[in-house]
């Protein structure tokens, strides 16, 4: 009897571990749609086919919305987030760009001069990022078997989704539309140098692409307030300076983000290994840089459209080579929206310009009334200001005081909701109203006075003139998608958040979570 209870138990261990391994998928892919809109994603379901977000919407797993804890998010802060599961204040990308006030220049985040370009003549690497992603976890979980891509628009999304152990990552060059990747990646498959060069490449296409509407007139009819339904026909010419930069806003972008992938999928054999393998990819779902001076276009719904059968594509493709029941695949956004606030001729509105030479200049002044005559302050720079530590080291004066004092004289100006200094985010003097600024910086590098304005407040760009984009509190909805690897549809209404998403992945990849990643797995998803 004791016997058979053994042998029992031993076939139930076997089973379950069975059970387990089918349900670990034998490639990951997370598919990541930079600006996508959840209430868009309603609004234009009826243009929609079956097969593709109606697709991912009725089969997947679906979270109503994911939420970011930090402000002034961007490209290069959501995905650093997403694929670490930590915040800026631990995998230290803030934004796209940084600026060094020494040498008066900004760069990307992920500039690195010690690795050379191919296809492209910048400068990147991944070694900014200080926390493990998803793809290094894998890599180390697998010894360097499984094989992790990323492939992106814009090389931050690709080199972050990517990782630092990644295999190779990939994004459309700015100047010579190539499909660019860093020194510091050291496989390029043949199908990537075959997109590059002849009949193929984009450079040899550019000329020969227009966009016009691919609906009719009045099928554009989901947001009501596009007054100017026109039939434009937008044409790219590798000529005209700025036309690839033009291009990545255009559906376009994700046909040649699609073809590429394809490539992956068929040729690069993933999902064919003995350990699972992760394919970044990153879509465009942000509105037409020709008509980003208008909230509601014809274009963004064509885009959506576009997209829509580029992400059937994706899947039939990934469904045909793999299976999608051996495949886990994840949706989601970055969580903000592009576009400019144009207040009509006449029309009433809430909120300003926020000056910030003028404020940087009269700052300057202010404590030059108190301490002498020295130049206090050294810049300014995405929304936070940025004091001269020299000189204040040089005069022997305490460097909490001036933040303080300057802290105080900075919140008097119109627009401003509140201002945090440097050195009370770091000693742990901080509350609930200024722990999205918290989470959002990074303690090295970061200005000594961190400003948020108020809503409906826009900032004027010192070079050119022009006003950016109007603050805006309302949260942009942004679904999350697990869909494949055998899970069964369910729809939940409760909010997530972004850090959770890179521990759910690694946890159904059965590796550890990312080493900066505090956050448990979402329950539904095993």
């Amino acid at each position: 009897m004791r016997k058979f209870i053994t042998s029992l138990i031993a076939v139930f261990v076997v089973a379950n571990l069975q059970a387990q391994q089918q349900h670990a998928p034998k490639l990951v892919v997370c598919i990541t749609i930079d600006q996508l809109r959840g209430d868009y994603l309603e609004y234009f379901k009826n243009s929609f086919g079956e097969r593709g977000f109606k697709r991912l919407l009725n089969d997947g797993v679906v979270y109503n919305h994911v939420q970011f804890e930090f402000s002034n998010i961007d490209q290069a802060s959501s995905f650093a987030t997403l694929f670490t599961g930590s915040n800026p204040c631990y995998h230290s990308i803030t934004g796209m760009t940084r600026y060094d006030f020494e040498k008066e220049q900004e760069r990307s985040s992920l500039y690195d001069a010690h690795y050379l370009g191919n296809y492209t003549h910048q400068n990147f690497s991944p070694k900014n990022l200080l926390c493990s992603t998803i793809g290094d976890e894998l890599k180390l979980a697998s010894k360097g078997a499984s094989q992790v891509y990323g492939i992106a628009p814009e090389p931050e999304c690709a080199i972050i989704s990517a990782g630092h152990a990644a295999d190779g990552a990939f994004w459309l060059d700015n100047y010579n539309g190539k499909w660019a990747t860093t020194t510091f990646y050291k496989n390029i498959p043949p199908y990537v140098d075959k997109l590059n060069s002849g009949v193929e490449s984009l450079s040899s296409r550019l000329s020969s692409v227009s966009w016009s509407p691919m609906l009719q007139t009045n099928s554009y009819s989901a947001l009501p307030y596009i007054s100017d339904k026109k039939q434009y026909n937008y044409k790219f010419n590798e000529k005209e300076v700025g036309c690839y930069p033009r291009f990545k806003t255009s559906p376009f972008i994700n046909k040649e983000v699609g073809k590429l992938a394809t490539q992956f999928v068929n040729a690069g054999e993933l999902g064919a290994h003995q350990t699972p393998d992760l394919l970044s990819i990153t879509f465009y779902g942000g509105n037409f840089l020709d008509v980003q001076d208008k909230t509601y276009t014809q274009e963004v719904q064509d885009i959506y459209f576009q997209l829509d059968k580029n992400i059937e594509e994706l899947l039939d493709a990934i469904d045909k080579k793999i299976g999608l029941n051996q495949t886990l695949i994840v949706v989601t956004g970055t969580g903000y929206y592009t576009d400019t606030e144009v207040i009509p001729d006449g029309e009433a509105s809430v909120g300003g310009t926020f000056h910030p030479k003028r404020c940087t200049a009269l700052l300057n002044m202010y404590l030059r009334s108190i301490y002498g005559q020295k130049n206090w302050v050294q810049g300014y720079y995405n929304q936070q200001i940025f004091l001269n530590h020299k000189t204040i080291e040089d005069e022997k004066l305490d460097l909490n005081v001036i933040q303080q004092k300057a802290a105080e004289f900075i919140a008097e100006f119109s627009g401003v909701q509140q201002v945090t200094t440097d050195l009370s985010l770091r000693s742990g003097n901080w509350n609930e109203g200024s722990a999205t600024l918290r989470y959002g910086t990074y303690h090295i590098g970061r200005g000594d006075l961190i400003i948020e304005l108020q809503p409906g407040w826009g900032v004027e760009d010192d070079v050119t003139g022009q006003k950016v984009k109007a603050k805006r509190n309302n949260a942009v909805i942004t679904p999350l998608i697990f869909i494949g690897n055998h899970l069964k549809p369910k729809r939940i209404e409760r909010t997530v958040y972004a850090t959770e998403i890179a521990p759910t992945v690694t946890n159904v990849l059965r590796i550890r979570a990312p080493n900066a990643c505090s956050d448990l797995p979402l329950s539904e998803i095993k």
